[in-house]
């Protein structure tokens, strides 16, 4: 269980409202495990553009939702 202090930047908080884990994003986007993680908890983290159009392609295949802006997550 995902604990009630733990830091999450948007992306990380929008993953968690679905139930999603970090291991399976890292899985369908076949990203570093380091780069999924800074993606998820670190707010001041703005991953380039192949990295953000993988974790947008795996978090519209995991959610099932089709419309998910990345300007919701990072500045562009």
């Amino acid at each position: 269980m995902l604990s009630m202090f733990k830091k999450r930047s948007k992306f990380g908080r929008f993953l968690d409202t679905f139930g999603i884990k970090q291991e399976r994003v890292r899985e369908v986007s076949k990203l570093n495990r380091e780069t999924v993680s800074r993606a998820c908890n670190d707010d001041e983290y703005i991953p380039n553009g192949g990295t953000i159009r993988s974790l947008m392609q795996a978090a519209r295949k995991l959610t099932g939702k089709d419309d998910i802006d990345p300007t919701k997550f990072w500045p562009m």
